[in-house]
């Protein structure tokens, strides 16, 4: 039965709601129930191995830890070592939520400080006044 080709950010978030539905499963359980799904499935690409996602749960250090064993596992054609990278990310990534809760109340990795308000100012002299109310009311209906 052949079957789709996933990509490394696929197999984090497989990883990730597996162990979000299991949250009492050892990271090395689920590394032997990934491999159990995973193998003779074809490999990731190597063209994108970030997992744009994270960026906003930890530090870039921190849940890319395990992207060069993702990267190794790809070229040596070893599910073994992909699926140890994927689950030393997402460990990572748990551990730092864990000991420093979520980066939303992280003032230290805040990407707007310093540009909000340029920004503000950069988008209403170039955004008309009444595409900007839309944007606001469509942002406000999103958000409730």
């Amino acid at each position: 039965m052949a079957r789709e080709q996933q990509t490394v950010a696929d197999i984090f978030r497989r990883a990730q709601a597996f162990h979000r539905e299991n949250p009492q499963l050892s990271y090395k359980d689920l590394k032997a129930q990934l491999l159990k799904e995973y193998q003779g499935a074809p490999f990731p690409p190597t063209d994108s191995l970030t997992i744009p996602e994270q960026d906003a749960r930890a530090p870039e250090e921190d849940w890319t830890a395990g992207l060069p064993l993702v990267m190794r596992g790809i070229q040596l054609q070893d599910w073994k070592e992909i699926i140890n990278g994927i689950v030393l990310s997402l460990e990572q990534t748990e551990n730092y939520e864990q000991q420093r809760s979520t980066q939303s109340v992280d003032t230290w990795h805040d990407r707007t400080v310093g540009i909000e308000e340029p920004l503000k100012k950069g988008v209403s002299k170039w955004m008309p006044e009444e595409l900007m109310r839309l944007a606001e009311r469509k942002t406000k209906g999103g958000k409730g």
